[in-house]
């Protein structure tokens, strides 16, 4: 198979000028095609009256042709990789232990289905509860402002993930196509199979939720055991090495190989891991508001007059600024056509993230508007990150009125410095309520002016984003975990053998896609020191 990329077409180009490119590209017959199959369509929306779709294909030719065309060294045009996955090890018969896998979320659900299906039987322990139950208690603080702190957008079946615009893609590396792993599997659970060739390929909530409970299925199938409502409480470690867990109902379980894919809102399992001695770092993380716009106004910005073009969706951005006072404003986890979510795990705090279903057709499109901090901002040791967060969190809890209702105000009235009084064209999608105010004092003083400063700069990237209308809902602070807790090259803690540390929480990946890709690294490095390869 040969791999063609590059491949640039008009936006309503017939079907049969595909075929015609990949001919014209390689310089032989259309007969001497057996057939092509598209790997990837993206594209370039640079020019907003000329956008062209973007394909990289993998295409089958008769007899020995490939090997000529290869030799040939045509621009753009190479050997297709083998995206196969390969099992690193199996299981032997008798197992002395079984590895655990602690959280439930992207991380830990590709890891435990790695392992078994490699036949290593794992016990997942979950805090929170199955999904279906997860949801429902979900939806009581968007509707009720009733909150189950081991039950809501960040703890349960699924993650943080699940609650989010599902977004299937990141800038990581993959050499060995793991990527494609986590892809197919999703198919497998009912995913569309769309997502195995868009450039940005993303499912949605709802969807999530039926493919979480086939995939946790399948798992059980192959010796898996998934156990809900199972916070550890503690852990052993003796000549630092993992000897087992400590349960919330007290129950000791002996292990050896843990998977640590907690997720970066698990702040009362880090400080035990701390605590205990395992190596904990505090690093660099974001703070901020989420921004909403007229999902409209950003089709129009990006699409021009192709804005609801079928093959285009709702536009997303990427936008970024540097302030003057030394600090990068960007835009963050980007939700077109979806809402702004109450994702508090802690009583007394506010904190937003965004979400979006499949079809993406809700009325506003939303983003976080973050700034970059480091240790330096809150110094104090390894946890001081957590704290930071905490006190951002119950400030917006204070603002927003004290009963999850959350803080906001208008785009115009905070470039200006004035308080908002009454919405405009943009009604907030956040639940149970965003009261209007000042947010002056929801941020420390140089995020504050940071964010001022960037949004009338970033309207030149993108028209409309300083938009009076638009809404600031506050606050975004769990952009990715506070700590990190460091592993080697083996992906075991540097100072704790048998604990690899995983996932977001550990800081080892940033969304579904990288969280996923990385607990598939993780249960293969774990499969081999079992197995002693």
């Amino acid at each position: 198979m040969l791999r063609l990329t590059e491949l640039k077409l008009p936006l309503d180009h017939p079907e049969a000028d595909l075929r015609a490119e990949v001919v014209r590209r390689l310089g032989i017959g259309d007969d001497e095609i057996i057939g092509f199959t598209v790997h990837k369509r993206s594209y370039d929306a640079r020019r907003r009256g000329a956008i062209m779709l973007i394909y990289t294909v993998d295409v089958e030719l008769r007899g020995s042709l490939e090997t000529g065309v290869v030799e040939r060294r045509l621009a753009h045009v190479g050997s297709s990789p083998d995206m196969r996955y390969r099992f690193v090890a199996k299981a032997p018969g008798a197992l002395k232990s079984r590895p655990v896998v602690i959280g439930f979320g992207p991380c830990g659900l590709f890891a435990a289905l790695i392992l078994a299906q490699m036949g290593f039987r794992p016990i997942v322990l979950e805090r929170g509860k199955a999904v279906r139950e997860r949801t429902r208690d979900t939806w009581g603080l968007w509707r009720g402002a009733v909150l189950d702190p081991e039950s809501n957008v960040q703890f349960g079946e699924g993650g943080a993930g699940t609650f989010s615009d599902g977004k299937l893609w990141s800038q990581i590396k993959d050499p060995h196509h793991y990527g494609r792993k986590v892809l197919e599997e999703f198919v497998l659970a009912g995913a569309p199979e769309e997502i195995l060739y868009v450039s940005k390929p993303h499912i949605g909530t709802f969807r999530l939720v039926s493919m979480i409970e086939k995939m946790r299925g399948t798992i059980e199938s192959l010796g898996g055991e998934i156990r809900f409502g199972a916070r550890v409480e503690d852990v052993r470690i003796v000549d630092g090495r993992m000897r087992g867990l400590v349960l919330q109902d007290g129950e000791a379980l002996p292990c050896e190989h843990v998977v640590l894919a907690i997720g970066h809102s698990a702040r009362d399992t880090f400080t035990m891991l701390h605590a205990r001695g395992v190596h904990v770092e505090a690093k660099p993380f974001s703070i901020g508001f989420r921004i909403e716009h007229p999902q409209s106004l950003v089709d129009s910005a990006r699409f021009g007059a192709a804005a609801g073009h079928p093959l285009l969706g709702a536009a997303d951005y990427r936008l970024v600024h540097h302030a003057k006072n030394g600090r990068g404003v960007y835009s963050f986890c980007m939700c077109p056509g979806g809402t702004v979510v109450a994702a508090t795990s802690e009583a007394g705090q506010v904190v937003t993230n965004g979400m979006s279903q499949y079809s993406r057709n809700e009325r506003n499109a939303n983003a976080g508007l973050v700034v970059g901090i480091s240790p330096a901002d809150y110094p104090g040791g390894p946890l001081a990150g957590i704290a930071f967060q905490r006190h951002w969190e119950r400030q917006a809890f204070t603002l927003g009125g004290g009963d999850y209702w959350a803080p906001g105000q208008l785009v115009g009235d905070f470039v200006r410095g004035r308080p908002s009084k009454d919405f405009g064209d943009v009604l907030p999608s956040y639940k149970p309520g965003v009261r209007l105010g000042d947010l002056s004092t929801a941020l420390p003083d140089y995020a504050i002016a940071a964010i001022r400063e960037a949004i009338p700069a970033l309207d030149r990237q993108l028209k409309g984003f300083a938009m009076h209308d638009a809404v600031l809902t506050g606050v975004e602070t769990r952009t990715s975990s506070p700590i990190r807790i460091t592993r080697g090259v083996d992906y075991q803690s540097i100072n704790t053998r048998g604990l690899y540390p995983a996932g977001e929480g550990a800081s080892y990946a940033g969304g579904i896609y990288s969280a996923a890709i990385d607990g598939i690294e993780v249960a293969q490095a774990l499969a081999l020191a079992m197995t002693g390869e």
